[in-house]
């Protein structure tokens, strides 16, 4: 604020710097929609590693393409990814147990397994009253066991007192295998007469303690596995849910719908949510493809994905063969998406995402084979339809060996061929949307456009010091234009004000040609 000048001196003030420094968007986190046998389910978990999978979904599973595509994923280079968990049926099992009250007769409280899935009849209670003599009268210990991962949980000296810090209310907050559901009422429920087998850490009453004062509980009814369909994935955009869950995301840049290639009308919805969010679709081929005359056939008629909204979509082709760990390494087709998530996560930290994910370093981390091998010539057929093709070549292993979008097909001419040409710019626009929001409601006029330029010319030129544009000079390789020209007065009196930002993006050498010539001796003319 401006100085008051009272006394005869000298004055300091701060004054506020024009300089907004613009800080580039994450890449390369990638987006898994698909079914597990547990987890949490309405709102996409962010993780970091395979390990994290592993804790909220329980890793690995026979029916469940989605855990394949994430191990693939961390496999090949990934290092973050959103994972919403989609389910037919979402009522939980239930663990009725019978714990003590404070008047000595018997409380029914409903334990409900804290996500959906078949994996909550595994679950297990014991209940005993062998509690310190200092705690108020009626108070219980209670352990709840996962039998399927061994998960145990301990609730010392619970209270029977709602209001108590130590009530079971209170402490169930905290669980990660259930929450405390309502219906809680006087009366006993029955206990099993013994421990259930293969519990073993909760086999025995603790030392000294005689055996009536423990009574176990096992999960009800509730819980369901089945696979579900279309309207699940697809959800509800007002609310939120199936596929829209990612809605709820700061920012993902891949989308992996594993497993779900034969379901229509999901792959539209996913498209147009790409281009909402500015990420790109890695679609998987379709289960029919299975040689290259009928992809071409298919690929001739049209891509699964049409229309403008392809460009934020691509296709690979084929599936890859990979070891599954749950077969003692047998090898088995997988869907390509989560190997290709990885690939380009990979290629993004190591050169940039303006680099194709594709070429000789483009290699296929943990994959053994292709389920359809082809040639040059077949490669040739494909590729100029718009189709990326995974190829096996000696010493070097299977590669990435395409780099086009869905609108990639030569008789479109499209000027969002190339893939890693339209990741630029999905990351220039999200960069530019973030790190110009100090905007807003500022004085519209030349110190303001002054600033703009400033600030965006400065994020532009640090693309182009790390290789990101052509030209030798930042005049050749991009622009930023905020002035008088292309903000009149009549858009100034509307409160707009028109940022104008180009660039000349790389182009990848998809093509190399090597002219060789003989040349003749030294012939005297």
């Amino acid at each position: 604020m401006p100085v008051n000048t009272t006394y005869p001196g000298v004055y300091i003030q701060e004054v506020k710097s024009s300089v907004r420094t613009i800080t580039g968007v994450p890449t390369s986190i990638a987006a898994f929609v698909g079914w597990a046998p547990r987890g949490p389910v309405n709102d996409p978990v962010h993780i970091t590693g395979w390990a994290d999978y592993e804790m909220y979904f329980g890793g690995l599973h026979k029916d469940s393409p989605m855990s394949y595509a994430v191990y693939q994923f961390f496999q090949n280079g990934g290092s973050e990814a959103e994972i919403v968990r989609v389910v037919k049926d979402s009522d939980p099992a239930t663990l009725p147990i019978g714990a003590p009250h404070g008047e000595g007769e018997d409380t029914r409280h409903v334990l409900k397994a804290i996500s959906p899935g078949i994996w909550g009849r595994g679950l297990r209670a014991r209940v005993d009253t062998e509690v310190s003599p200092e705690v108020p009268k009626g108070s219980f210990n209670l352990t709840i066991l996962d039998t399927s991962t061994g998960t145990e949980e301990k609730y010392l000296n619970v209270s029977t007192t709602k209001d108590d810090p130590r009530s079971l209310a209170n402490l169930l907050k905290g669980s990660s295998l259930v929450t405390l559901g309502p219906g809680d009422k006087p009366g006993p429920v029955q206990a099993n007469e013994k421990p259930p087998d293969g519990v073993a850490p909760l086999g025995d009453p603790p030392a000294g303690m005689s055996a009536d004062k423990v009574k176990w509980f096992t999960a009800g009814a509730g819980g369901s596995d089945s696979f579900p369909g279309v309207k699940d994935f697809t959800g509800d955009e007002a609310g939120k849910t199936g596929i829209h869950q990612l809605r709820k995301t700061d920012i993902f840049n891949l989308l992996c719908l594993p497993g779900t290639e034969g379901m229509q009308g999901l792959q539209d919805v996913a498209v147009k949510l790409c281009a909402d969010r500015r990420a790109v679709l890695l679609v998987d081929p379709p289960a029919e493809w299975r040689a290259v005359g009928t992809v071409a056939a298919d690929a001739a008629g049209g891509l699964p994905i049409t229309g403008d909204l392809a460009r934020n979509a691509a296709i690979y082709f084929p599936r890859v063969i990979a070891p599954d760990p749950l077969l003692d390494g047998a090898e088995r087709p997988f869907p390509p998406c989560g190997v290709m998530a990885g690939v380009l996560a990979r290629t993004d930290v190591q050169r940039g995402v303006w680099k194709a994910p594709a070429g000789t370093d483009a290699s296929l981390n943990g994959v053994h084979g292709l389920e359809v091998p082809m040639s040059d010539v077949e490669n040739g057929t494909l590729n100029p339809l718009g189709v990326n093709c995974l190829r096996q070549f000696p010493a070097v292993g299977p590669v990435a060996w395409g780099a086009r979008t869905m609108r990639g097909a030569d008789r479109l001419a499209d000027e969002w061929k190339y893939l890693p040409v339209r990741r630029l710019a999905l990351f220039i626009e999200e960069s530019l949307y973030r790190g110009t929001q100090w905007v807003v409601f500022e004085p519209n006029d030349e110190p303001l456009w002054a600033s703009i330029r400033l600030n965006i010319g400065a994020f532009m030129n640090s693309l182009f010091r790390e290789g990101a544009f052509q030209g030798r000079t930042p005049s050749e390789a991009y622009l930023v234009k905020c002035d008088r020209e292309n903000n009149p007065q009549n858009d100034i009196d509307r409160g707009i004000v028109h940022i104008h930002v180009g660039f000349a993006p790389l182009k990848p050498a998809e093509f190399v040609i090597i002219d060789i010539q003989q040349l003749a001796g030294q012939v005297q003319v």
